[in-house]
């Protein structure tokens, strides 16, 4: 999943607010360099972070969405927590939700995909949450999505789920929650994992966002091997080609016609 970020506050510095056409180039690049999908967002979700108006949220994303659907050979998906904001992209030609607040916030966004019959992905977040146990929250919260997700109508197939990396939980926490993804395949959905230049890897390895590209690679594969269906990066050529190579490591996943 190619990061497509349309806000002038990226914590990445990849923002690309006012540039519809850019912003249609970066896609169409990274599907170039091997994304399979391209996640469109128009609102940042870094801590602290001024929340975005509904209105000033559709005149970022929606002109990049015309650009696009229709010209991508990969679906699109839109990050967004606003049903209203979601019910346009999808008309406008999205395949897909992503709410990081996993249908707590809004559990319209279920109804919605529903309709439509999009993709849903639904995050745990564990921002102001108090815990004992990271996995035993992520669980409980991801299970409390799925079920509104089912109540709403979503096919549990078009359910993925996504345990928050970095959405609240400590630095150790969330090395934590890597180490332990096999432990979300009890919820029987597809995963995706979003740490590509997190501050965990700051953390870890004393470097800015746009110096974490090994801290990045080293998680993805990590992920991979621990049950990871799909990751949300920016960096999609070196991500596309190191979980290429941990497929074919722990999922025997060759090419065709290689020996």
């Amino acid at each position: 999943m190619g990061i497509l970020n349309l806000t002038p506050d990226s914590f990445s510095g990849d923002g690309l607010a006012g540039s519809p056409e850019q912003a249609a180039a970066r896609a169409e690049a990274m599907v170039q360099e091997g994304a399979d999908l391209i996640d469109v967002g128009g609102e940042s979700s870094r801590p602290g972070a001024t929340p975005l108006d509904t209105a000033t949220e559709l005149a970022r994303v929606l002109p990049v969405l015309d650009r696009l659907a229709g010209r991508l050979p990969v679906p699109i998906s839109i990050d967004t927590t606003k049903p209203a904001v979601a019910r346009a992209a999808l008309a406008a030609g999205a395949a897909a939700v992503n709410d990081i607040h996993g249908l707590r916030a809004a559990p319209e966004l279920a109804t919605i995909a529903a309709e439509r019959n999009a993709a849903l992905i639904v995050m745990a977040n564990l921002r102001g949450v108090v815990y004992q146990d990271v996995m035993q929250a992520v669980c409980a919260q991801l299970r409390h999505s799925c079920a509104v997700a089912a109540a709403a109508g979503v096919p549990a197939e078009r359910v993925i789920i996504d345990p928050g990396f970095g959405f609240g939980p400590p630095p150790q926490d969330n090395l934590a929650m890597v180490r332990r993804l096999p432990e979300l395949q009890q919820l029987s959905r597809p995963l995706l994992l979003g740490p590509s230049r997190k501050s965990t890897i700051g953390r870890v390895l004393g470097l800015p966002p746009a110096e974490r590209l090994e801290g990045t690679l080293a998680l993805v594969t990590l992920a991979v091997a621990g049950g990871a269906d799909m990751v949300r990066v920016h960096d999609v050529r070196a991500v596309a080609r190191a979980t290429r190579m941990a497929d074919a490591a722990v999922r025997g996943r060759l090419p065709e016609g290689a020996a």
